[in-house]
């Protein structure tokens, strides 16, 4: 399959960069919030899910074929979540917030029991109506830390203790970043299916 543009489901423009700068240039890559504003109900109850009702979606909304990715983090101590709520984890209130939640949740959990994974579920779909998504998957394993490090990335990313580099997602140079995490790991998956 042949893809030189496609639309991701997303208005996230920190999200909408590390998918461009891990596809390269010979992929244009488009934001939903193109064509729309509206985003879908994620009803899934799980990752695969929700991305798959995100690319078709965009698929819809847009004409082009696309790409939606699901992604969070899923923390030990607290039985996966917050999980698919990661981003509305605080009610819908951003990344401070959710990151306070967070926190909060864990604050007298020792470090041994504060072991997480970043999920990313990528879903691509040709048309609104594929009946063959391609999916991939990629798990960045790490821990939570007692409090925000670093100033890069968005997310729970000042949090998440990335033990083979020696510090938090967010002291990662971007470039770097995107050699390593979930995304870039599901990433590499996706490409390998596209031929790229």
């Amino acid at each position: 399959m042949t893809i030189t543009e496609l639309v991701l489901a997303s208005h996230n423009a920190g999200k909408l960069k590390e998918l461009q700068a891990m596809l390269g240039g010979s992929v244009r890559v488009r934001s939903v919030g193109e064509f729309s504003d509206i985003e879908p109900e994620e009803t899934g109850l799980s990752f695969v899910e929700n991305a798959i009702l995100k690319a078709r979606n965009a698929a819809r909304v847009s004409g082009l074929p696309a790409l939606a990715d699901d992604s969070g983090l899923a923390v030990n101590f607290l039985g996966g979540a917050p999980g698919i709520y990661s981003a509305r984890y605080a009610n819908g209130q951003g990344d401070a917030a959710n990151n306070a939640k967070l926190l909060l949740a864990l604050k007298d959990v020792p470090d041994a029991q504060r072991g997480a994974q970043f999920v990313c579920a990528l879903a691509l779909v040709r048309h609104a109506d594929d009946p063959l998504p391609i999916l991939c998957e990629g798990l960045w394993h790490g821990r939570i830390l007692h409090e925000a490090r670093g100033e890069h990335g968005f997310g729970y990313d000042p949090l998440f203790w990335v033990e083979e580099h020696q510090c938090s997602s967010a002291e990662l140079p971007p470039a770097e970043k995107n050699q390593v995490s979930h995304r870039a790991r599901a990433m590499v998956l996706l490409k390998q299916r596209l031929g790229l």
